[in-house]
């Protein structure tokens, strides 16, 4: 048997992402978090509810705390209000009185309730580890080396970035810098035919589902119009005469959730559930949607259940806790709501903020120490809140 040996040992360096995913070190410009300072209270103390109350009584009009629907019903008995990611940063603005805002969410929802809010205000977010994966399969740097590539393809003066909410702040700062507009699930149609009138192809960020599925299903453009940008190849993986001929550019990116549904999914709910009507995101894949009865927001899936007749059947795609939450709403009207999937899925990130989390911030904020403070920079904050405008000001 041969044997190898080096006369010095390897010379080998983790790298800056490795190091963040052992929570060795720390990167604000990224969504991941990796720290929560302070003790956090047991998951088993059960005065939890009570001093979550007593903390949020104390503080009284100068907490304002926001529940995404799919947060945890133990910590959404505790919002102020509850919506999707707009609808609660648009709340926060509506609420100058209010010193802290508690966002019962994710990084980038905080960073854009910290856009829309006042200066005199203080965004929280219970635990800074609680992340998007899809904002994260964007970064400043990519996006930026892809202007670089539609620049070198003569396309870039063509392009119009339209970013899903679904973004860091810093990606909604380069939409701003460069013409474009944020959009919502709701409202990604109205976004794109803005664009498309303000250049001839959309750069759509970083949702490839959402920006696919708005732009075939919604407008009549067909697949051969949408091409993928992929950040980790050269190019993006696309040739310039690729980049000329597309009219949608969508980011490779996804939501880690709603990627999971399959037609699969969908064909095994109507063979167990004769008459089931299939709801699901549109940040689901084109095939699932294309597959589905009904496509729609968050708060589209929820008025559209609130609105269904009394028996009828529902298999619905999107995050387990709000399903749930819907699934025991409606149980009193003899409304049968189902999770898509046979598999278990919540959003990992989302429910990071838990109850314990959410008390020591709230005792902290109580007792006038501030902690897990979301602060956007004046800069970024300057072309994102112009891009965010743009979304406002939109027929």
């Amino acid at each position: 048997m041969r044997v190898v040996t080096t006369a010095q040992p390897l010379d080998v360096q983790p790298t800056p992402l490795a190091l963040l995913l052992l929570g060795r070190e720390a990167d604000p410009r990224s969504e991941r978090g990796v720290e929560c300072p302070g003790d956090l209270p047991s998951p088993s103390d059960p005065d939890l509810v009570e001093r979550a109350r007593a903390a949020k009584e104390k503080l009284g009009d100068k907490v304002f705390v926001l529940g995404h629907h799919y947060q945890r019903d133990e910590v959404i008995q505790f919002a102020d209000v509850t919506g999707d990611s707009f609808k609660l940063a648009r709340d926060a603005a509506a609420r100058p009185e209010a010193e802290y805002i508690v966002f019962c969410g994710v990084h980038f929802m905080a960073e854009s309730a910290d856009i829309l809010t006042g200066d005199d205000q203080k965004v929280v977010l219970p635990d800074l580890a609680a992340g998007c994966s899809m904002a994260d399969m964007a970064t400043a740097e990519q996006v930026a080396e892809c202007w670089d590539v539609l620049t070198e393809a003569g396309v870039a003066d063509q392009v119009v970035p339209v970013s899903y909410m679904n973004s860091s702040a810093d990606i909604k700062a380069f939409t701003g810098r460069h013409g474009g507009t944020i959009c919502t699930s709701s409202n990604a149609k109205r976004a794109l035919e803005w664009a498309f009138e303000q250049g001839e192809k959309i750069l759509f960020l970083p949702d490839q589902h959402l920006g696919r599925n708005t732009a075939v299903r919604d407008m009549g453009l067909t697949l051969e119009d949408c091409v993928l940008y992929n950040p980790h190849k050269p190019n993006g993986g696309l040739t310039a005469e690729e980049l000329r001929d597309a009219k949608m550019i969508l980011w490779r990116g996804h939501c880690s959730v709603h990627g999971r549904f399959s037609v699969e999914s969908v064909n095994d709910v109507r063979e167990r559930i004769p008459g089931v009507n299939v709801l699901v995101h549109p940040e689901c894949k084109h095939e699932v949607v294309a597959a589905a009865d009904h496509v729609g927001s968050t708060e589209y899936i929820i008025k559209a259940l609130e609105a269904a007749p009394s028996g009828s059947k529902w298999a619905i795609g999107t995050e387990l806790n709000l399903v749930r939450r819907l699934a025991n709403r409606f149980a009193a009207e003899d409304k049968e709501i189902v999770f898509l999937d046979k598999t278990v899925c919540f959003c990992s990130t989302m429910n990071r903020i838990d109850l314990p989390h959410l008390v020591w911030t709230l005792e902290s904020l109580a007792e006038g120490n501030l902690v897990n403070r979301i602060q956007v920079d004046a800069e970024t904050e300057k072309f994102a809140k112009l891009a965010l405008e743009r979304m406002l000001a939109l027929p």
